[in-house]
Formats: structure tokens, sequence, C-alpha cells
């Protein structure tokens, strides 16, 4: 019996219990779009997640100040202002490799008429747009005579340009930062969330000689030149562990720590937190589909019971077949084919109601989703192999039945 004719005899049989039929795709219909809907929100997460790590910037160290006590009690990195722009201006003398970029941070109370908005201050150079490859879509960046004159210029990240001016051109305009007047003079492309969840639009970057003398800083820390932040990016093709090592050593021996001293600054591989990050989603994305997989192989024992079941049902009918004729391969095919149609029906099925319903959670939840063939694919795949393997069983047992007790068969 050639296929087409397998296939016409199995869907026939399927067709006399069209409820049973559907109770058994049910099985493989829920797995099926089950798998697709995780492998959609799993992936949309890692690229997500993948998108926060190209945000930051490539081959980024971040060097933060120390830490320091008072009246006991142990304040936070940043604390001691440890590091300074002439650290800066040495890495990048002493370690070709490296571009280096000094920010100092505060807040402030921003106004422009009648708006005003409470948002992140950042006092920097011109090296640090080139190390975090942040782009400027309006306007134009700082020049040397802005940090040497300490200008009272300014570039508004998306969320400041959004909250303060509602869709009208900032560029030109003159705002208010703790009352002293700064001229808009870009704005920055927008970055996202960070990796740790924070709006990295929510800023506000100025000379780092204006932000220190005008908005930020005091007496003292204009006579020191210290900075809370090194930003350094290493350029391609230089080993991120090794000039790890190098602006470690560099930085003691510039601040005279002795072997055995602990450091004064603190040093992070941002690589690392973003492979670790990345590991994790990637983690997470199988973990949903092996969850959502569960769901397939219950179907699958679903399947294997349904057909175990027609089997019994249908013993007079196989033994008949034998006795006219049909070989044990015929009878194997017939069940194996109503198995993998089943499954086939169930998995298209699945496909549907899976992309129908990642659509539905990306609207309503607001997740980012990432359909792709390859999970489409899959799905189909497993259902096929989920048919085959529960239902060669049922179908070997109906093709080693004895056609003379299966025609006794009451």
């Amino acid at each position: 019996m050639n296929v087409v004719a397998l296939l016409r005899v199995a869907m026939r049989a399927l067709a006399v219990n069209k409820l049973r039929s559907a109770l058994t795709m049910l099985g493989i219909i829920i797995g099926v779009a089950a798998v697709i809907v995780m492998i959609a929100v799993g992936a949309g997460a890692q690229a997500r997640v993948e998108e926060q790590i190209r945000s930051l910037g490539a081959n980024i160290l971040l060097l933060l100040s120390g830490a320091t006590t008072s009246g006991g009690v142990r304040l936070g990195f940043g604390s001691n202002l440890t590091l300074s722009e002439d650290d800066a201006i040495a890495l990048q003398r002493e370690l070709p490799e490296a571009i280096a970029a000094p920010a100092l941070r505060g807040s402030a109370q921003v106004v422009w008429g009648n708006q005003n908005w409470s948002t992140v201050i950042f006092g920097v150079t011109p090296e640090y747009l080139e190390v975090r490859e942040w782009e400027i879509i309006a306007g134009h960046g700082f020049d040397p005579t802005d940090l040497a004159g300490a200008t009272k210029v300014c570039l508004l990240g998306q969320t400041v340009a959004r909250q303060l001016f509602a869709g009208a051109d900032p560029v030109g305009q003159v705002i208010r930062i703790r009352r002293v007047p700064f001229t808009v003079i870009g704005v920055l492309e927008g970055k996202g969330q960070s990796l740790m969840g924070t709006d990295q639009d929510d800023l506000i970057l100025m000379p780092l000689s204006t932000a220190r003398k005008r908005v930020l800083g005091v007496g003292t820390l204009a006579k020191q030149r210290s900075v809370g932040t090194i930003w350094v990016k290493v350029r391609e093709g230089y080993d991120m562990k090794a000039a790890e090592e190098q602006v470690r050593g560099l930085l003691r021996q510039r601040h005279r720590l002795q072997p055995g001293q602990d450091d004064d600054f603190s040093l992070r591989n941002l690589e690392e937190v973003a492979a670790t990050q990345e590991a994790s989603s990637r983690v997470l994305a199988l973990l949903l589909a092996a969850v959502a997989s569960v769901s397939l192989v219950v179907g699958g024992i679903g399947i294997m019971n349904i057909m175990l079941v027609s089997v019994t049902e249908r013993t007079r009918e196989i033994g008949l077949r034998m006795a006219v004729g049909a070989r044990t391969r015929d009878i194997l095919g017939q069940f194996l084919v109503e198995a993998v149609t089943l499954s086939l029906i169930g998995g298209i099925a699945g496909i549907l109601i899976g992309v129908g319903a990642s659509f539905a959670i990306a609207q309503v939840a607001g997740w980012r989703i990432v359909l792709s063939p390859e999970s489409v694919v899959l799905a189909v795949a497993f259902a096929f192999a989920i048919g085959v393997f529960f239902g060669f069983y049922p179908a070997r047992k109906a093709a080693h039945l004895n056609p003379v007790e299966a025609l006794r068969f009451e």
C-alpha cells in the first residue's frame, strides 16, 4: 500500500471519531504553542540584554573612586574622590591601547520656561562620547575651548529633552541648571536602559571644567582635579585582561600603594559583567523552552494512549484486513501514519496559536519577543518526532496481531 493510500485510510479512521481525535491533538497543540511562546519570550529577553550590553560600549573598563568611612559608617565607592583627571591623562599617555574619559557625577533640578526636571549631571571630556560610542543626533559636541574656558554649554539625553521640550527642538535653547544658564548645543541618541535597569538617557553632559567650577564642584575639588569615575575603552585587538592588569598597576604606582595594600579605587570589567548577564539570559531561554517541551511529551503520551485504545477497538477490522491480504507493514504503516497525522495537524494548529499568543503577550504585557523561523521548524519537527516515537508501539502491536484471534475478538 503506497503512502497516499495509507494517508487516505488514516484520515478516514480519524474522521470517524472527530471529538477523540481533536482531544488527542489538544496536548500537541498546547505543547507546540507553549514551545513557540517560550522560545519567543526567551529570545526577546536575550536580545534585550544584548542591546543593553551594546549600549554600554565595547571593551569597557570602569574605574570608580574609593570608599571612605565617616563616624564609623563605611560609605560606598565614589564617596572618597581618589581618582583625578591626571590619572586619566596618564592612562591615555602610558597605555596606547586605551582611551580614558574622566567623569564627575551629580544631580540637579533643570528648568526651561515653566517646565522642570530632576536629572543626573555628568561633567565629561570629549573622549567620553567616543568611549561610550554615543552619537549626537542633533547639534554638535564639545570642543577644546569649551573645556579650557569652562563654557556653559550642555548636551541633553533623550529623556531630559522629551520632559523639558515635549517635541520642540532643544538645540540653541537656554536652560537653567541650579540657577546657572546653559545653552543646549546638542541632543544625544537614545541608549535605553542599562544592565541595572536605570535610564541611560536621563542625563545631561557638560564640560568637566564647567561641572566642577559652576555646578558640582567646590574650591578644593577644583584644586585637586578630582573625578568620581574614569571610563577606559580598550582598542580592538588588545586583550582585556592584560589591559585590566596594566591599568591597575599604573594607578597603584601613581597612588603610591605598597604591595599587599588594598586598591584605593574599584576596577570593573564591564565585558565580564555583560558576559555574565548574557549567559544568564541564555540559560533562562533554554529553561523556558525545556519547561514548555514537557507539554509536548505529555501530548505524545496522550497520542500513545488513544492509539492503544484504537487498536483494541479495531481488532476485528485489523484481522479482516489481514485476512484479505494486508501485510504486517501495511498495518504498521496505517497506524503510524494516523499517529503522525495527529501530531502534524496538532503541530500546525499549535504554531498558529503560538504565534498569535506571542504577539498578544508583546502587546498586552509589553514584553520583547523574537519569533524566529528556526523555532517554528523545531516545533514542527518535534511534533513529527513525537508522533513517530509514541505511535510506533501501538502500530507495532496492531501489526503483530494474530489474524485468526483478531477475527474472533469481541
